[in-house]
């Protein structure tokens, strides 16, 4: 599901400049839908997130 940075960035509890950064470092698949407007695929977001290790 294709959505706007600052909708992405509510739904998972992140800020709009995370969700930038995370772009620029190629972690989660954005495409531009013309000259100003990016959207965010939700799904890989949870791809690109990463499991933190387990202490026990």
């Amino acid at each position: 599901m294709w959505v706007p940075i600052p909708e992405a960035a509510e739904h998972y509890s992140l800020s709009d400049d995370t969700i930038r950064r995370m772009i620029s470092r190629g972690e989660i698949e954005a495409r531009r839908f013309g000259p100003r407007l990016i959207r965010v695929n939700l799904e890989s977001i949870l791809a690109g997130a990463k499991p933190l290790a387990v202490v026990a």
